[in-house]
Protein backbone atom coordinates (compact mmCIF):
# COMPACT_ATOMS: atom_id res chain seq x y z
CA UNK A 1 0.00 0.00 0.00
CA UNK A 2 1.27 3.33 -0.69
CA UNK A 3 2.45 5.46 2.29
CA UNK A 4 1.24 9.00 2.62
CA UNK A 5 2.89 11.60 0.90
CA UNK A 6 5.00 14.01 3.09
CA UNK A 7 2.90 17.20 3.98
CA UNK A 8 -0.65 15.49 3.24
CA UNK A 9 -3.10 17.15 4.97
CA UNK A 10 -5.65 14.29 6.38
CA UNK A 11 -8.37 17.12 7.45
CA UNK A 12 -8.94 17.87 3.73
CA UNK A 13 -9.85 14.64 3.29
CA UNK A 14 -13.65 13.83 2.20
CA UNK A 15 -15.56 12.80 5.38
CA UNK A 16 -18.07 11.37 3.06
CA UNK A 17 -17.24 8.77 0.24
CA UNK A 18 -20.58 8.45 -1.78
CA UNK A 19 -22.86 9.83 -3.05
CA UNK A 20 -26.47 9.79 -4.30
CA UNK A 21 -28.41 12.03 -6.94
CA UNK A 22 -31.92 11.88 -8.26
CA UNK A 23 -31.65 9.20 -10.56
CA UNK A 24 -29.22 6.74 -8.51
CA UNK A 25 -31.61 7.20 -5.29
CA UNK A 26 -34.80 6.12 -7.89
CA UNK A 27 -32.75 2.94 -7.98
CA UNK A 28 -31.43 2.32 -4.52
CA UNK A 29 -27.70 3.12 -5.81
CA UNK A 30 -24.98 5.35 -4.38
CA UNK A 31 -21.82 6.81 -6.60
CA UNK A 32 -18.40 7.14 -6.13
CA UNK A 33 -16.70 9.47 -8.34
CA UNK A 34 -12.80 10.48 -9.44
CA UNK A 35 -12.25 13.55 -11.85
CA UNK A 36 -12.57 12.39 -15.34
CA UNK A 37 -9.94 11.63 -17.85
CA UNK A 38 -7.10 13.54 -16.17
CA UNK A 39 -6.46 15.86 -13.54
CA UNK A 40 -3.33 18.40 -12.25
CA UNK A 41 -4.12 18.28 -8.64
CA UNK A 42 -2.67 21.43 -6.53
CA UNK A 43 0.65 19.86 -5.93
CA UNK A 44 1.18 19.95 -9.27
CA UNK A 45 0.77 15.88 -9.99
CA UNK A 46 -1.02 14.86 -13.17
CA UNK A 47 -3.15 11.83 -13.19
CA UNK A 48 -4.99 9.97 -16.13
CA UNK A 49 -7.88 8.49 -14.10
CA UNK A 50 -9.07 7.29 -17.66
CA UNK A 51 -5.82 5.85 -19.22
CA UNK A 52 -7.84 4.13 -21.69
CA UNK A 53 -9.71 6.74 -22.80
CA UNK A 54 -9.97 6.80 -26.40
CA UNK A 55 -13.30 9.26 -28.69
CA UNK A 56 -15.36 9.22 -25.51
CA UNK A 57 -12.92 11.64 -24.26
CA UNK A 58 -14.56 14.14 -26.97
CA UNK A 59 -17.98 13.64 -26.01
CA UNK A 60 -18.07 12.53 -22.40
CA UNK A 61 -21.10 13.74 -19.95
CA UNK A 62 -18.58 13.86 -17.05
CA UNK A 63 -16.36 17.11 -18.28
CA UNK A 64 -19.99 18.96 -19.08
CA UNK A 65 -22.56 20.51 -17.05
CA UNK A 66 -22.53 20.14 -13.19
CA UNK A 67 -19.54 18.16 -13.35
CA UNK A 68 -17.44 21.67 -14.20
CA UNK A 69 -19.20 22.74 -10.93
CA UNK A 70 -15.86 23.79 -8.86
CA UNK A 71 -17.78 22.00 -5.79
CA UNK A 72 -18.40 19.05 -7.24
CA UNK A 73 -14.74 19.01 -9.30
CA UNK A 74 -13.07 19.68 -5.77
CA UNK A 75 -14.50 16.82 -4.43
CA UNK A 76 -13.81 14.84 -7.18
CA UNK A 77 -10.31 15.84 -6.82
CA UNK A 78 -10.03 15.26 -2.84
CA UNK A 79 -11.45 11.58 -3.54
CA UNK A 80 -8.39 10.73 -5.53
CA UNK A 81 -6.35 12.59 -3.33
CA UNK A 82 -7.20 10.38 -0.80
CA UNK A 83 -6.63 7.04 -2.83
CA UNK A 84 -3.28 8.14 -4.16
CA UNK A 85 -1.95 9.50 -1.06
CA UNK A 86 -2.97 6.62 1.35
CA UNK A 87 -5.05 4.17 -0.09
CA UNK A 88 -4.84 1.56 2.60
CA UNK A 89 -6.51 4.50 4.75
CA UNK A 90 -9.49 5.34 1.78
CA UNK A 91 -9.72 1.19 1.83
CA UNK A 92 -10.27 1.19 5.65
CA UNK A 93 -12.89 4.48 5.33
CA UNK A 94 -14.63 2.95 2.25
CA UNK A 95 -15.19 -0.29 4.55
CA UNK A 96 -16.44 1.88 7.53
CA UNK A 97 -19.26 4.01 5.62
CA UNK A 98 -20.11 0.47 3.15
CA UNK A 99 -21.13 -0.48 7.00
CA UNK A 100 -23.55 1.39 7.85
CA UNK A 101 -27.61 -0.15 7.27
CA UNK A 102 -28.33 2.07 4.60
CA UNK A 103 -25.78 0.03 2.41
CA UNK A 104 -27.13 -3.01 3.05
CA UNK A 105 -28.82 -4.58 0.12
CA UNK A 106 -27.86 -1.39 -2.04
CA UNK A 107 -25.66 -0.75 -4.96
CA UNK A 108 -22.43 1.24 -5.30
CA UNK A 109 -21.76 2.52 -9.03
CA UNK A 110 -17.72 2.69 -8.79
CA UNK A 111 -16.88 5.56 -10.82
CA UNK A 112 -19.78 7.95 -12.03
CA UNK A 113 -16.49 9.63 -13.98
CA UNK A 114 -12.96 7.90 -13.74
CA UNK A 115 -11.78 4.34 -14.25
CA UNK A 116 -9.75 1.75 -12.76
CA UNK A 117 -6.54 3.92 -13.33
CA UNK A 118 -4.17 1.36 -11.68
CA UNK A 119 -3.39 -2.20 -10.57
CA UNK A 120 -3.55 -1.63 -6.77
CA UNK A 121 -6.48 0.38 -6.93
CA UNK A 122 -8.49 -2.14 -8.89
CA UNK A 123 -7.51 -4.61 -6.63
CA UNK A 124 -8.59 -2.36 -3.03
CA UNK A 125 -12.02 -2.35 -4.85
CA UNK A 126 -12.09 -5.89 -5.39
CA UNK A 127 -11.05 -6.92 -1.19
CA UNK A 128 -14.03 -4.19 -0.50
CA UNK A 129 -16.08 -6.32 -3.02
CA UNK A 130 -14.60 -9.64 -1.05
CA UNK A 131 -15.19 -7.48 2.66
CA UNK A 132 -18.93 -6.42 2.31
CA UNK A 133 -20.72 -9.42 0.50
CA UNK A 134 -24.07 -7.70 1.68
CA UNK A 135 -23.23 -5.02 -0.97
CA UNK A 136 -23.71 -4.84 -4.65
CA UNK A 137 -21.30 -2.97 -6.45
CA UNK A 138 -21.30 -2.45 -10.59
CA UNK A 139 -19.23 -0.17 -12.88
CA UNK A 140 -18.78 0.42 -16.60
CA UNK A 141 -15.05 0.71 -17.79
CA UNK A 142 -12.71 0.75 -20.68
CA UNK A 143 -9.81 -1.31 -18.57
CA UNK A 144 -10.52 -4.16 -20.43
CA UNK A 145 -6.61 -5.58 -20.00
CA UNK A 146 -6.71 -4.89 -16.41
CA UNK A 147 -10.20 -6.51 -15.98
CA UNK A 148 -8.99 -9.55 -17.96
CA UNK A 149 -5.64 -9.74 -15.47
CA UNK A 150 -7.46 -9.35 -12.20
CA UNK A 151 -11.43 -9.24 -12.51
CA UNK A 152 -12.19 -11.74 -14.66
CA UNK A 153 -10.16 -15.50 -13.37
CA UNK A 154 -11.89 -14.71 -9.99
CA UNK A 155 -14.77 -11.85 -9.45
CA UNK A 156 -16.21 -10.87 -6.24
CA UNK A 157 -20.12 -12.77 -6.62
CA UNK A 158 -21.54 -9.05 -5.81
CA UNK A 159 -19.40 -7.06 -8.68
CA UNK A 160 -20.81 -6.68 -11.94
CA UNK A 161 -19.26 -4.71 -14.75
CA UNK A 162 -19.98 -3.95 -18.83
CA UNK A 163 -17.00 -3.17 -20.86
CA UNK A 164 -17.87 0.41 -22.55
CA UNK A 165 -16.94 0.92 -25.96
CA UNK A 166 -14.60 4.19 -27.45
CA UNK A 167 -11.53 3.34 -25.65
CA UNK A 168 -8.22 2.69 -26.74
CA UNK A 169 -8.86 -1.07 -25.64
CA UNK A 170 -12.09 -1.17 -28.17
CA UNK A 171 -10.21 -3.75 -30.67
CA UNK A 172 -9.77 -6.52 -27.46
CA UNK A 173 -13.75 -6.38 -26.97
CA UNK A 174 -16.00 -9.69 -28.23
CA UNK A 175 -18.96 -8.74 -28.40
CA UNK A 176 -20.24 -12.22 -28.97
CA UNK A 177 -18.91 -13.31 -25.55
CA UNK A 178 -18.45 -10.20 -23.44
CA UNK A 179 -21.16 -7.81 -21.66
CA UNK A 180 -20.79 -4.30 -23.88
CA UNK A 181 -22.05 -0.88 -23.74
CA UNK A 182 -22.07 1.32 -26.41
CA UNK A 183 -23.17 5.00 -26.79
CA UNK A 184 -26.20 5.24 -29.55
CA UNK A 185 -26.82 8.59 -31.05
CA UNK A 186 -30.25 7.77 -29.75
CA UNK A 187 -32.55 5.41 -28.41
CA UNK A 188 -33.93 5.00 -32.00
CA UNK A 189 -30.58 3.99 -33.36
CA UNK A 190 -30.22 1.18 -30.31
CA UNK A 191 -33.53 -0.43 -31.08
CA UNK A 192 -32.71 -0.70 -34.90
CA UNK A 193 -29.07 -2.29 -34.26
CA UNK A 194 -31.17 -4.92 -31.64
CA UNK A 195 -29.57 -3.60 -28.63
CA UNK A 196 -31.33 -3.16 -25.16
CA UNK A 197 -31.26 0.40 -23.66
CA UNK A 198 -30.17 0.86 -20.10
CA UNK A 199 -32.02 4.44 -19.86
CA UNK A 200 -34.87 3.22 -17.94
CA UNK A 201 -32.60 1.92 -15.29
CA UNK A 202 -28.29 2.48 -14.92
CA UNK A 203 -29.07 -0.65 -13.82
CA UNK A 204 -30.15 -2.44 -16.51
CA UNK A 205 -26.11 -2.12 -17.86
CA UNK A 206 -25.36 -4.84 -15.92
CA UNK A 207 -28.61 -6.62 -15.15
CA UNK A 208 -30.07 -6.55 -18.48
CA UNK A 209 -29.13 -8.22 -21.59
CA UNK A 210 -25.69 -8.48 -22.81
CA UNK A 211 -25.45 -5.67 -25.39
CA UNK A 212 -26.07 -2.31 -23.84
CA UNK A 213 -27.01 0.69 -25.54
CA UNK A 214 -26.68 4.07 -23.58
CA UNK A 215 -28.12 7.39 -25.50
CA UNK A 216 -25.81 9.90 -26.37
CA UNK A 217 -26.32 13.11 -24.34
CA UNK A 218 -28.45 15.49 -26.25
CA UNK A 219 -25.13 18.34 -26.10
CA UNK A 220 -25.21 19.94 -29.44
CA UNK A 221 -21.46 20.33 -29.54
CA UNK A 222 -21.09 16.32 -28.73
CA UNK A 223 -23.54 15.50 -30.98
CA UNK A 224 -21.79 16.99 -33.41
CA UNK A 225 -18.93 15.51 -32.80
CA UNK A 226 -20.88 11.86 -32.82
CA UNK A 227 -22.14 12.45 -36.54
CA UNK A 228 -24.25 9.84 -36.04
CA UNK A 229 -22.05 6.98 -35.26
CA UNK A 230 -21.49 4.76 -32.31
CA UNK A 231 -18.62 5.39 -30.11
CA UNK A 232 -17.29 1.87 -31.44
CA UNK A 233 -17.83 2.95 -35.09
CA UNK A 234 -16.32 5.96 -34.20
CA UNK A 235 -13.13 4.54 -32.28
CA UNK A 236 -12.80 1.85 -34.84
CA UNK A 237 -12.35 4.78 -37.51
CA UNK A 238 -10.04 6.81 -35.35
CA UNK A 239 -8.11 3.46 -34.92
CA UNK A 240 -7.70 2.42 -38.64
CA UNK A 241 -6.84 6.23 -39.58
CA UNK A 242 -3.63 5.54 -37.08
CA UNK A 243 -2.88 2.33 -38.54
CA UNK A 244 -3.21 3.64 -42.07
CA UNK A 245 -1.04 6.44 -40.82
CA UNK A 246 1.54 3.92 -39.42
CA UNK A 247 2.04 2.01 -42.32
CA UNK A 248 2.74 5.05 -44.59
CA UNK A 249 5.23 5.79 -42.17
CA UNK A 250 6.97 2.39 -42.48
CA UNK A 251 6.26 2.18 -46.35
CA UNK A 252 8.17 5.92 -46.68
CA UNK A 253 10.91 4.90 -43.73
CA UNK A 254 11.53 1.69 -46.53
CA UNK A 255 12.08 3.29 -49.83
CA UNK A 256 14.67 5.61 -48.05
CA UNK A 257 18.44 5.02 -49.53
CA UNK A 258 20.24 3.38 -46.88
CA UNK A 259 23.82 4.35 -46.29
CA UNK A 260 26.54 2.06 -45.69
CA UNK A 261 28.88 2.83 -42.96
CA UNK A 262 32.25 3.61 -44.47
CA UNK A 263 35.16 1.23 -44.26
CA UNK A 264 38.27 2.47 -42.66
CA UNK A 265 41.22 2.35 -44.67
CA UNK A 266 43.80 -0.55 -43.49
CA UNK A 267 45.97 1.51 -41.77
CA UNK A 268 49.89 -0.55 -42.02
CA UNK A 269 51.40 -2.38 -39.16
CA UNK A 270 54.81 -1.34 -38.79
CA UNK A 271 55.60 -4.47 -39.59
CA UNK A 272 54.19 -4.26 -43.28
CA UNK A 273 55.32 -0.68 -43.55
CA UNK A 274 59.03 -2.39 -44.07
CA UNK A 275 58.20 -5.19 -45.85
CA UNK A 276 56.69 -2.77 -48.34
CA UNK A 277 59.32 -0.98 -48.17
Amino acid sequence: MPASLPGSQNADRPTRLLTQNSEMRKIGAWNWSLPALAVRLADGRAVKTCPSAGVCAQACYARHGTYTWPVVQAKHRANLTFVLDDLAGWESSMLTELSAAKFHGAWIRIHDSGDFFSDPYLLAWLRICHARPDVNFYAYTKEVDRFRRLVEPNPPANFLWVYSYGGTQDAALDPGVDRVADVFPDAQAIASAGWASQEASDLLAVLGPRLVGVPANQIPAYLKRLAGRRFSEWQAEVDAERTARRHLRLAVDNTRPTTKPRTPDHVQTPIEQQEAA
